[in-house]
Parts: structure tokens; C-alpha cells; sequence
């Protein structure tokens, strides 16, 4: 699947798509089948916080697969919830993935009276399984409760590098069966409780030095070194049944010397399909999808550049996934309730249990 940051319009009258971030124009004219079936692997974002006729209007046209919210979109609890509910009346065939990036610490779209986490370093440091499943089951609770069924979360990446600008806290631990331990711990707590996991970000983002936000980052460990360490907490998450793996904006020579992680084929296929044998969806890291893409993909399917069998099996896995945390329909809470859940004496004590590793 495709996770983008970038908001994708619809303009009806047109028949044309544009993105909000450039006023190109791109015609469309392709099977709708194929269009929605593409569609449905992509987890686009929303311009501000209420659903607009123009997202509507592309829900209609492409079957989108889901939408994730950050900051720009949330306001409050009740208006998280209400987008929320307002996100599902999008769907066509199956429900939408409504997702977010809710770690701990820096990376949390979504502050007080959400229960404010720490870094998860700290975590790390207690070296505590049962505070981490404690922590996954509170956290799964208050994204239940406005209606979020996808977290980014747990970070698998393994800090072993200080000068790393993009991971530094957000890491369990510096070693890697530590961070398996706690990652699995956090996996297994918060799918238990309704809100399918993503683990991040494969084959590894730890010993990097530069965001790779702004630049393509290297890391510069052989295959065996790779496998010994960096993959040490995939291969735990993937037998604790983790449902997504974010794949990493980053490039791995000595795997792949063209291509960055996200779209190497050695990497994606051959590595985590291949020889990890992760049968869940696979997630690529924000990427800028323009409309242009998205007929790209559909044009690529048609003419038989991606089998159209390659599109089945990713349209197979995320159903799968859907009817594993999508069957039964969220219940939101009420707004009294949200305020019994959402930073509740229960969850804070898990807090100020966590930060006496500080």
C-alpha cells in the first residue's frame, strides 16, 4: 500500500485530477475497476478537519483504502471522532483504514487530552514487557475510542547510531533483542485490543545520519550484519502477526546499489516476502502521490507491466486485514465517555510509571 501526505482532489467538471500542491492538470480516462482496485492500496490524507466534497468525490472514483490524520486535521476528541465516522461513510465495498501516527514522545498527532506519552526510549529503558503491553492496551483504548483502527507504531528500529537526526528516542532500545521484545510486547497488546499495528521502518533506520525527510540516507552494513541485527525485531513482530511493515525511505548498497528500500524489489520481495515470510500488508513511508501516479499504476496494470495477479495479492492481503480489525463496526464513545477514557487516571499511571526511567 501507499501512505501519502499529499492530498489528492478530485475536480467533477473537469473529469481531471490535481493536488492541492500544484496546479498541473492530468486527464483521466481508464477502467474504473482497475481504478478503484488500485485505489483501495492507497491511505491518503485530508486538507483540513471535515471530509470535502472534492475527497468525496475521489472516494467515489478510486475506492480509497483509507485515510490517516495529522496534525493539520485534528482539533479536538469529538471532532477526531466525528471525522472518524464521517471517513467511513467514504467507503464503497469495504470499510476505510483510519489511521495515524501515534507513537510517543515527538511523533503523537494527537495531544491533551489524549493521554501525552513519553519517548519511547524511556520504555526502552525500563526493559519492562508488562508496562510496554500495558502501554499498547492504553494507547489502543483512546484510538478506539474516536475511531482510529491503524497506528503507525511500534518503531522497530534499533538505535545504534547517536548522530541519527529521524529515530534518536523514538527507539525501544540500542540493542536489537530488547527493542524485539518491547515491539512484540506493544504489537501483540494493541491488536488485542482492536487497532492493527505497523512496524517500522524495514530493513532498518537506525544507523542513519541524515532525515530522510530532506535526503536519501545510506546505511552501510553487508547482508549478514543486516540480518543479525536490523531484522532481528521484524522477524520477532512478524511471528507476533504484526499486520503492516512500513518499509524505509532509506538505500541499502550492499542489498539494492539503485533502488531505496520502498521500491526495491530485492528489498520488498525478495527480503521481507521472501525470506521473512511476512504474509501481512506491506506500507511504503509518506510519499507524494500525485494523480499522475495513480493513473500511472492503473496504466501499468492495463498494459501488463504489474500483473494484474501482483494486484490481487495486495488487494487479498489488505482485505484480509480488514476483516481481521475492520469486521465489526467501531463504536465511538460519547462525548462524556471520551472524557473518561482519554487521559484517565488509569493511563496516566502508566505514565508516571514509565518517566521514572527518565
Amino acid at each position: 500500500m501507499i501512505r501519502t501526505s499529499r492530498t489528492i482532489e478530485n475536480d467533477p467538471n473537469a473529469r481531471t485530477f490535481r493536488t492541492t500542491r500544484t496546479t498541473e492538470f492530468y486527464n483521466v480516462c481508464v477502467p474504473s475497476a482497475i481504478r478503484r482496485d488500485v485505489g483501495q492500496l492507497l491511505i491518503g490524507s485530508l486538507p483540513g478537519k471535515t471530509i470535502t466534497p472534492e475527497i468525496r468525490s475521489l472516494a467515489r472514483e478510486f475506492s480509497l483504502g483509507g485515510v490517516i490524520f495529522f496534525a493539520r486535521n485534528i482539533e479536538a476528541p469529538e471532532q477526531v471522532a466525528e471525522l472518524s465516522h464521517d471517513t467511513q461513510s467514504l467507503g464503497t465495498e469495504l470499510p476505510l483504514w483510519v489511521s495515524v501516527d501515534q507513537e510517543g514522545g515527538r511523533v503523537a498527532r494527537l495531544k491533551a487530552p489524549f493521554t501525552v506519552w513519553p519517548p519511547m526510549a524511556v520504555l526502552g529503558r525500563s526493559g519492562d514487557v508488562s508496562l510496554a503491553a500495558r502501554f499498547g492496551k492504553a494507547l489502543a483504548t483512546e484510538l478506539r475510542a474516536v475511531g482510529i483502527t491503524l497506528d503507525y507504531a511500534p518503531v522497530l528500529d534499533i538505535h545504534t547510531n547517536p548522530k541519527n537526526p529521524i529515530i534518536g528516542d523514538r527507539a525501544l532500545a540500542e540493542d536489537a533483542d530488547g527493542v524485539a521484545r518491547l515491539g512484540t510486547a506493544i504489537i501483540d497488546s494493541l491488536q488485542r485490543n482492536g487497532v492493527a499495528a505497523c512496524g517500522k521502518h524495514f530493513p532498518g533506520h537506525g544507523d542513519t545520519s541524515v532525515d530522510s525527510h530532506l535526503e536519501l540516507p545510506l546505511v552501510e552494513h553487508p547482508p549478514d550484519r543486516i540480518k543479525r541485527v536490523e531484522l532481528v525485531p521484524f522477524r520477532a513482530a512478524i511471528k507476533a502477526g504484526v499486520a503492516f511493515i512500513m518499509t524505509a525511505h532509506v538505500l541499502v548498497p550492499s542489498l539494492d546499489e539503485e533502488k531505496p528500500a520502498t521500491l526495491s524489489g530485492r528489498v520488498v520481495q525478495g527480503m521481507l516476502r521472501d525470506e521473512l515470510g511476512f504474509p501481512g500488508v506491506i506500507l511504503s513511508d509518506d510519499v507524494d502521490v500525485q494523480a499522475a501516479t495513480l493513473e500511472a499504476l492503473v496504466r501499468a496494470v492495463e498494459q501488463g507491466d504489474i500483473p494484474y495477479k501482483r494486484l490481487e495479492d495486495a488487494l487479498k492481503r489488505n482485505r484480509l486485514a480488514k476483516e481481521r480489525f475492520l469486521a465489526a463496526p467501531v463504536v465511538m464513545n460519547q462525548r462524556a465517555q471520551l472524557r473518561h477514557v482519554l487521559g484517565c487516571d488509569e493511563h496516566q499511571r502508566i505514565v508516571d510509571e514509565m518517566s521514572r526511567f527518565v
